[in-house]
């Protein structure tokens, strides 16, 4: 996210809208799932970059909103499951944050299912390649970001 220029939208050779999706993933637990689920050849969407940050709870608020500012149709936020945190309390913080992180998205306008928090493990990359199936599928139900173009229209 260093550049300032947005990414052109994708479409697919039948004209079908294809998202841009920034996912925040944990160093020591979702990024590690993400490996995992490379390494064990897990199918999912390519539709996603990858930011690995070294807890969850360091995700604030102003980081999906430039997020989505710069081009993003949808942000995942992911880290480690209760309990399992490197940092002891950082996926709480994380859990705070994103409450956080929803009013301010549905203040200004946003269906709040254009971001997403979720806990997976280092061990769990069948579960990172669902999550990451599941909110690409949302995100492109809902259509292009009000900032990156027209809201697909339901008929």
């Amino acid at each position: 996210m260093a550049t300032t220029k947005t990414r052109k939208k994708k479409k697919t050779g039948n004209g079908e809208f294809v998202p841009n999706i920034v996912a925040f993933a944990c160093n020591w637990c979702s990024y590690a799932g993400a490996d995992t689920a490379g390494v064990n050849r897990v199918q999912y969407s390519p539709n996603f970059r990858v930011i690995r940050t070294m807890c969850s709870g360091r995700v604030a608020p102003a980081h999906v909103l430039k997020a989505l500012k710069m081009g993003a149709d949808g942000v995942l936020v992911s880290g480690c499951h209760f309990g399992d945190c490197h940092y002891i309390f950082g996926n709480y913080k994380a859990a705070e944050q994103f409450e956080r992180t929803k009013a301010l998205v549905k203040t200004l306008g946003f269906d709040e299912r254009r971001i997403r928090l979720e806990w997976v493990s280092a061990a769990e990359g069948e579960r990172w390649g669902q999550v990451i199936d599941e909110f690409v599928a949302q995100v492109t139900e809902l259509g292009p970001s009000p900032l990156n173009g027209k809201p697909k229209v339901k008929k």
